[in-house]
């Protein structure tokens, strides 16, 4: 029943989408929109991973909201809305001119949002970038790759290296692959990397004495809290991000339909899918148990705004990138497994010098009810 509960919204969505599709446009218009949903859920099970790690520092007030005016944003806001403001900025037609280009004339506007490709790259690279390097090169008690992160937090240690380094790999990927589209590319990524140190520190600004500690809370589940201001930007920031996630897949979508309306039911689907998957790994503590999820969404992370810089003057298929991220995910997956077996026997764990590990291997204190929860401040 939780199970349906969480995904049944996502399933219900997905029956419908694809029952229009197949009414609006038959057989090849079905596979369009089923193909586009698969891909949009390979491509961002990290971010699901990501998003649980912010959402459940949330009160249940913004949580719902992310899960409901969220979902609105992120499927007509940045999957069907945001391209043809890109493309109305680009070629300064009117946002009206560009949905009839959309519409009428799907491969002159897909050509015009490839046009703006450098621009979205190097801005949602930037920002994902600067994720995966504040979690690597922070000091934290359990380590998936033990010396690799024993020496990235050393590293880490050095104020503003994470700044420092998204700088270096903004300025090296605009002079070797911007090309023409050199100060598109510095500004976009610059814009990037300042969206990301705006929405992290307004958060942190507004998180006020009193909201540090959960009610109730105590041992590895014991977490700040937002409410209020600080949780509004950290629903900004979850919507950043989603951004970040969606840009290269509403560009890299044409190549599989040129129909933006298959496009929107398409991604739309994989965005509820990834939304219940966020609240199922709130609700489960999931990363309590499996500890090195985190880790290894944010090496995919990493990945993935490497990837996006590159396809600044490259083209790396979509299928590339969605294995990558599934690899790192699963392969995290297996390792905290792996872990908790060991961990299972106190023998074991001491024989494996796991016993501290910061109070980690303790049960968390049962899971999160994005429903049932009181409505909290908001």
């Amino acid at each position: 029943m939780a199970v349906l509960r969480t995904f049944g919204w996502s399933v219900t969505v997905t029956v419908l989408a694809l029952a229009a599709a197949l009414l609006a446009w038959g057989p090849t218009g079905l596979v369009a929109v089923a193909v586009l949903g698969v891909l949009e859920v390979s491509l961002s099970f990290d971010n699901a991973v990501v998003n649980a790690t912010v959402l459940r520092r949330m009160d249940a007030f913004w949580q719902r909201l992310f899960l409901t005016v969220g979902i609105l944003i992120a499927v007509f806001g940045m999957r069907l809305v945001f391209p043809l403001l890109v493309v109305s900025a680009t070629t300064r037609l009117s946002p009206a001119a560009v949905l009839d280009l959309a519409i009428n004339n799907p491969g002159s506007y897909a050509e015009h949002l490839d046009h703006a490709h450098p621009a979205i790259a190097a801005f949602g690279g930037m920002f994902l970038l600067m994720i995966a390097l504040d979690f690597l090169l922070a000091e934290r008690e359990i380590h998936w790759l033990p010396p690799l992160e024993r020496a990235l937090a050393r590293a880490g240690r050095l104020d503003r290296l994470p700044v420092l380094l998204a700088l270096g790999a903004l300025v090296t990927a605009a002079v070797t692959l911007a090309g023409t589209d050199l100060s598109t590319v510095l500004v976009s990524g610059t814009l990037g990397l300042i969206a990301y140190l705006a929405v992290g520190g307004l958060s942190q600004y507004f998180q006020a004495p009193a909201e540090e500690d959960e009610p109730g809370r105590t041992g590895p589940s014991r977490r700040p809290v937002a409410v209020g201001k600080a949780a509004f930007f950290l629903f900004l920031y979850l919507e950043v991000l989603d951004a970040s996630f969606s840009f290269d897949g509403v560009v890299g979508a044409f190549a599989i339909s040129q129909n933006i309306f298959q496009i929107a039911l398409g991604l739309g689907i994989g965005a509820m899918f990834i939304r219940s998957l966020t609240v199922h790994l709130v609700r489960r503590g999931t990363l309590d148990d499996y500890v090195y999820l985190e880790h290894g969404a944010h090496y995919a992370i990493g990945a993935l705004a490497v990837i996006l810089l590159v396809t600044i003057r490259y083209d790396v298929p979509q299928t590339v990138t969605a294995s990558i991220g599934v690899a790192f995910i699963g392969t995290s997956f297996l390792s905290s497994l792996a872990r908790n077996r060991r961990r299972a026997t106190p023998e074991a764990a001491v024989a494996h010098g796991e016993e501290g590990d910061g109070g980690h291997g303790q049960p968390h204190p049962g899971p999160v009810d994005l429903e049932s929860e009181g409505s909290g401040r908001a």
